[in-house]
């Protein structure tokens, strides 16, 4: 089946108690990058259907590199068949993109800082227009059951006495209802 990555969101609501508990575990956040992330989705879907079992694509710069990903929701829209290039030409990828059939749904900035425990990938997300988030992470492989996973996952979360909001919405999603008119 191959890479899923597996993940678990939550809206912060104190930036710096989470830096210190995430501090007491060992956990030290690196340097903020910028990221600029243009979602794909394939063409006839909206926002109003699933997104499991279809293909999405992103074209992100950070730090003067781009990277191309599709990720293939399996369970839920945060447990994801993944895979991921670097392209030299982000204009030629967005082309291609586009010519593979996607179109472009929304554009993602973000600052991202991050830590990582054991298997564990630990992202500090401050995005436009949407706030400040933690994503937990975890890479695995073959057929785990992405709910599973995100269960041991939300266990860690909880366990770190902050206060924290969970979503099971994506960064598109969270960007787009923070973009549309009331």
């Amino acid at each position: 089946m191959g890479a899923q990555e597996i993940e678990v969101k939550y809206r912060v609501a104190d930036l710096t108690v989470l830096e210190e508990a995430l501090a007491r575990r060992g956990m030290f956040l690196s340097s903020p990058t910028h990221q600029d992330g243009q979602a794909y989705a394939r063409e006839g879907w909206t926002y109003e259907h699933s997104k499991i079992g279809m293909p999405f694509a992103r074209l992100c710069t950070e730090r003067g590199r781009h990277l191309f990903t599709v990720k293939k929701p399996l369970d839920n829209a945060m447990a994801c068949l993944e895979h991921e290039t670097e392209v030299t030409d982000r204009e030629r990828m967005h082309q291609a993109i586009m010519a593979m059939g996607f179109y472009p749904t929304i554009r993602i900035v973000k600052t991202r800082r991050t830590s990582v425990l054991g298997d564990l990938t630990i992202c500090l997300d401050e995005v436009e227009h949407t706030g400040a988030f933690v994503e937990i992470e975890r890479t695995v492989e073959g057929e785990e059951s992405g709910a599973a996973v995100q269960e041991g996952l939300d266990a860690f979360a909880r366990s770190l006495g902050v206060d924290l909001e969970r979503t099971t919405d994506t960064y598109d999603s969270l960007v787009r209802a923070a973009l549309a008119p009331v």
